[in-house]
């Protein structure tokens, strides 16, 4: 459509392929505005009329729907992202395709799992695959959309564990899939292409890209407190939510047409609209390198295009822009200090390269899958020492702040993880480091007449009374409440005895047992207390376990768990 009318058609990357060959008009770069304007009518109007969760990047809506959704996506999410990111995408807006496939591969997953009747926790699992064979297939790198999908979920060095091998299954499934699409000559091939060749020279060259780390973390800031700044100034705007994508679109548009004219009709600016793709991948090349003016003004303004884009309400992803500010800020940064240290950096583009993922290493709080994903997207596994160092550095500098708003902090935070960590610490703590052997426990003779019981009520505070024989080895065991039971029939007072109203079904644990075994049993008898007896010898009481007991202890380790957690954060 952009090419048509207004006879743009942005470049794109080496591995690429354009599915509709539509002719290209000539460039008038003014109706590049209007295209992108009625682009943002069109995509608010079909989210905000048909689904209004498709609004924005998609991914946080994904990761609010594992956390606190039970994995649950509308059926028609899928299908309005798909039209509205097409829309948005198609007419030149500045977003990339990882929140929309994302989001629509996890709508696919879920949509799945409930025809099937699964669980819960089977959703969020095929949602979570959804997810993977959607990245790994429309960025060419299985191998990071299984793990893309695990750790976008979390803030911290946290990994969704349980969704590795089915996001690993559909991830290859989707990758092969989407490349037997493509003409021969581009399946199974890196996004950038294969021409690719970089090394890293020396060790000294660590130092410059430590550097590198620095600049990104304070510009993913920046693009964070930009991209929100704008989500919250649009949503105080006094007209109806439908047209505020239309006007960030065309913002953005002007924005983008007036640095063309600025720049004396330089169409490399031109790459702060659309994906940029092209721009990044002429930020590779050693024959005609861009300016470090160009890519400095390409990587800033495309903070505000995105911001102006997305946070307005359009379809679309951040993982594209955020790629191709990072690759441009690298290349500006190799430039530099090829300049200054030649011998130490002989090839600035791979700064690019590294650039691409530490800048969304710092704000996707995402490191792993990152590093992989952009080795994958551009065929070289050999700056992955450079790649795993800018990238941790930015992940370490950047703790405070995330493009995805809906991560939690780590599984413990999880709503969908609740259960699980009661049951971990739960069978962390023993019944021998809760009960009180020390306690004066009163047993009751199984020969006591019910009326000898009745007055030794009246005398102690204690609820439960194990029942011994001659031996002192516990029978059974009696509350309070059976015998009150018997308060009003004073006739049977000296014709029954403890045997006669104790339990002899008796629950009971040894120190051994986890607290959460003694919870099961608590539960499914609904008594306070249960009895503790020696392992060696079943008859033999050590204490009793209460139910108070065992639920103060877990909120107490509960609480160091969570002030820990604290600590290492801070």
């Amino acid at each position: 459509t952009l090419g048509q009318i207004a006879g743009y058609a942005p470049a794109e990357a080496a591995g690429e392929h354009a599915f509709f060959h539509l002719p290209v008009g000539d460039l008038m770069p003014w109706l590049i505005v209007v295209v992108m304007g009625i682009g943002g009518l069109a995509s608010g109007w079909l989210v905000y009329t048909f689904a209004p969760e498709a609004e924005g990047h998609g991914t946080d809506a994904a990761i609010d729907s594992f956390h606190n959704q039970r994995g649950l996506i509308r059926a028609r999410i899928p299908v309005v992202k798909t039209l509205a990111s097409a829309i948005t995408l198609g007419t030149g807006g500045s977003a990339g395709r990882e929140g929309p496939i994302a989001q629509i591969g996890a709508g696919f997953g879920s949509f799945l799992a409930t025809q099937f009747n699964l669980s819960a926790r089977d959703r969020r699992i095929m949602l979570a695959a959804g997810m993977g064979a959607g990245v790994g297939a429309i960025f060419r790198a299985p191998m990071a959309g299984a793990l893309f999908a695990g750790e976008i979920m979390y803030r911290d060095a946290d990994l969704e564990s349980d969704v590795i091998v089915p996001t690993a299954i559909s991830s290859i499934v989707g990758y092969s899939v989407y490349s037997l699409a493509l003409p021969a000559n581009l399946q199974f091939s890196p996004l950038f292409g294969r021409e690719l060749n970089f090394t890293i020279g020396s060790p000294l060259e660590l130092l410059p890209y430590a550097l590198l780390a620095v600049v990104l973390s304070v510009v993913s800031v920046l693009y964070i407190k930009t991209f929100y700044g704008f989500h919250d100034l649009f949503a105080r705007l006094p007209i109806p939510r439908h047209f505020r994508p239309a006007l960030g679109a065309t913002l953005a548009g002007l924005l983008g047409v007036s640095l063309y004219f600025l720049m004396q009709e330089d169409l490399n600016v031109l790459a702060v609209l659309g994906t940029g793709y092209g721009t990044l991948q002429q930020a590779f090349s050693v024959d005609e390198p861009l300016s470090i003016k160009i890519l400095l003004l390409v990587a800033l303004a495309k903070i505000l295009t995105t911001s102006l884009t997305i946070s307005s309400g359009g379809s679309g992803g951040v993982f594209g822009p955020s790629m191709v500010i990072g690759g441009c800020l690298g290349a500006a940064v190799g430039q530099a200090f090829h300049s200054l240290w030649p011998s130490v950096v002989p090839d600035p583009q791979t700064f690019a390269i590294v650039g691409m993922a530490g800048f969304f290493a710092g704000c996707a709080r995402a490191p792993i899958s990152t590093i992989i994903m952009v080795s994958e997207m551009t065929g070289d596994y050999k700056l992955l020492l450079p790649t795993m160092w800018v990238s941790t550095l930015c992940f370490l500098f950047g703790h405070r702040w995330t493009l995805y708003n809906r991560q939690v902090r780590s599984r413990l935070e999880s709503p969908a993880h609740r259960g699980d960590f009661i049951v971990d610490i739960l069978e962390g703590i023993q019944v021998a480091d809760v009960f009180n052997p020390h306690k004066k426990i009163r047993c009751i003779p199984e020969s006591m007449s019910l009326e000898e019981m009745v007055h030794m009520l009246a005398t102690t505070r204690q609820h439960y009374f194990p029942v011994i024989d001659q031996e002192d080895r516990v029978v059974g065991i009696f509350s309070s409440d059976d015998v009150r039971s018997y308060l009003y029939d004073q006739t049977i007072w000296h014709l029954a005895n403890a045997r006669d109203v104790m339990t002899s079904k008796l629950a009971s644990v040894t120190p051994a047992d986890d607290l959460n075994s003694a919870m099961r049993r608590f539960t499914a008898l609904n008594v306070d207390e249960l009895p503790v007896l020696a392992p060696d010898d079943s008859g033999r009481l050590l204490g009793m376990l209460s139910r108070k007991e065992a639920i103060d202890i877990y909120n107490h380790r509960l609480l160091e768990q969570k002030q820990a957690n604290e600590e290492a954060v801070s």
